[in-house]
């Protein structure tokens, strides 16, 4: 066959895949855009893929898939190859690659990278000193794991940031001479195995390219182009489930490297009593930075917290300096991008010196991908796989919930509960309205009308009523007016023809509009972030 004969194959195998039982749609698109058909001819079809985790979990998970549908287009069986293309790993921007596991297989394991960091002891760099010496690497074979050393603890998606003690202001800032005989760090490897990982997290447009860098980052720490590699979002959208995938995935693939996972309040707990301890205890102070700059990766939460704690930045900006001109991995995330926290330059040139990318609020498609992952995590966990939550009642928790994942996910808990121990095991959309009527902080509201969206757009935008409802078709009257026909439908559900007659419009406008703004959402961030802003005023409101 030629490479177009090939190429649409393929095309029509992923088609099919998306439409079997079972598959989520949105998770194909995302997962298969990692493979690459090379060759094919009846009965065979060789496939590439750009990372030994994507081909480990496409034969574990979607191999009879596959199968299945170039059986039922070609008419035989068929075998499948899937071979890594080196080449392609290299590209820091490819999609990302596993969706949410349809069972809960063993995790796959990656190989390890050729080298490690070195050991090599340093005086610790000053603030100013952006670059020094890369030590020669050394083989990994000869860091030895600890033999108590198991994959670490769970941090829950929800977990609320601890209150952050005051730094003081006077505090010396004294630096060890060397290190040599520093303590040793304490290790996030004595502690259970964390839920969080890449297996268990559902991809789909909003986080697909984050999701992507995390993977590569996890397999190859320490690479120039994402050290540091930077995650920004708003709460509840992913980012701790990231840094804690990064971790386990290191810890259970490559042990001998050292993994630290810091939320930014614990570092500022850890800054603050090694210099409360340091008039009585000289080495404090050499401990704390050592448990740091010990690590082959550094895992930074919430970043945005250090805002205001000068000299804790400070130490953290000498840390960091440390571990990548080493060419040891450091990861960090915030609720921000760096340009928009409030810290010196020199932090945010440095926090942006690598690969910073974003996670966006989840699409619809992503968010059921979400309640359908929760529902088989309850049915595993809990050994009952005769459990079933209806679909339509899965369509409304995905449409009605906010962006935030943690509230998607407290609505299907309440639901389950209502079902298994609320003595409803047939449960109606109608019931599952009425139980959820005061629960989720956006979607459908009956309080809300068309008028409040209207009122809410015209004020955001300067336009007046007269304006938005007429017959003006300037650019930015225009954009108004769809950006609230299109909110009307999101957050109302009306009909396009209610929506079209708020307008003074027809049924095919108000379609045309909502479309229009969907495709502008894929593409436009400040649209992105504008429509954000108006939901929230209007849910203030």
């Amino acid at each position: 066959m030629n490479s177009e004969e090939i190429q649409q194959i393929w095309a029509e195998v992923c088609s099919r895949v998306k439409g079997y039982e079972g598959i989520v749609p949105s998770q194909i698109d995302a997962f298969f855009s990692m493979l690459h058909p090379q060759a094919a001819s009846d009965g065979f079809i060789m496939l590439t893929a750009n990372t030994d985790f994507i081909k480990t979990w496409i034969e574990r998970n979607y191999i009879d898939y596959i199968k299945r549908a170039l059986e039922e287009l070609r008419g035989v069986p068929f075998t499948v190859i899937i071979e890594v293309d080196p080449t392609q790993t290299a590209a820091p921007a490819a999609p990302a690659a596993p969706a949410v596991p349809t069972a809960a297989p063993a995790p796959p394991t990656a190989p390890a990278p050729q080298s490690a960091p070195a050991r090599a002891v340093a005086a610790p760099p000053t603030p100013s000193a952006e670059a020094a010496p890369t030590p020669a690497p050394v083989s990994q074979a000869s860091r030895q794991p600890d033999a108590t050393s198991v994959p670490t603890a769970p941090m829950p998606a929800a977990a609320s940031t601890p209150e952050q003690p005051k730094e003081t202001s006077d505090q010396t800032q004294e630096q060890p001479a060397t290190e040599e005989h520093a303590e040793a760090p304490e290790s996030d490897n004595s502690t259970p195995l964390s839920t969080l990982t890449f297996e268990n997290f559902v991809i789909g447009d909003s986080n697909r390219l984050a999701y992507s860098m995390a993977t590569a980052v996890a397999e190859a720490p320490g690479k120039p182009h994402l050290n540091p590699l930077f995650i920004y979002g708003k709460s509840g959208l992913g980012k701790t489930h990231l840094l804690r995938a990064i971790q386990n995935y290191i810890n259970r693939n490559m042990p001998q490297l050292q993994v630290v996972y810091k939320d930014s309040a614990e570092l500022l707990d850890d800054y603050t009593e090694a210099s409360a301890a340091h008039d009585t205890e000289k080495s404090s102070y050499k401990n704390f930075k050592a448990s740091y700059e010990d690590a082959d990766v550094l895992l930074v939460d919430d970043v945005q917290y250090l805002q205001g704690k000068k000299q804790t930045l400070d130490i953290m900006f000498q840390i960091f300096n440390k571990l990548t001109s080493q060419g040891r991995q450091v990861v960090l995330s915030a609720d921000r991008a760096p340009k928009n926290i409030d810290i010196d330059e020199r932090y945010k040139t440095r926090f942006n010196s690598g690969g910073t990318f974003d996670i966006q609020p989840p699409e619809i498609e992503t968010k059921l991908g979400i309640v359908k992952s929760f529902i088989r995590e309850y049915q595993e966990q809990e050994g009952s796989m005769a459990f079933t939550m209806p679909a339509d009642i899965q369509t409304y928790i995905a449409e009605s919930s906010s962006s935030n994942i943690r509230e998607l996910k407290s609505a299907v808990t309440k639901v389950i509960f209502q079902m298994t121990y609320g003595n409803q095991p047939n449960m109606t959309l109608a019931d599952v309205r009425a139980l959820l009527e005061n629960h989720f902080s956006g979607g459908p509201s009956k309080r809300l009308n068309a008028e409040d969206i209207q009122k809410a757009v015209e004020g955001f935008y300067k336009v007046s009523h007269t304006e938005i409802v007429g017959k003006r078709r300037s650019r930015s009257i225009t954009n108004a007016r769809q950006i609230a026909m299109y909110l009307c439908r999101q957050l109302l559900d009306m009909p396009y023809e209610s929506i079209g007659k708020k307008f003074n419009r027809d049924h095919s406008t108000a379609l045309y509009s909502v479309t229009m703004i969907e495709t502008k959402l894929k593409e436009n961030r400040l649209l992105r972030e504008e429509i954000e802003a108006l939901q929230q005023i209007i849910r203030e409101a």
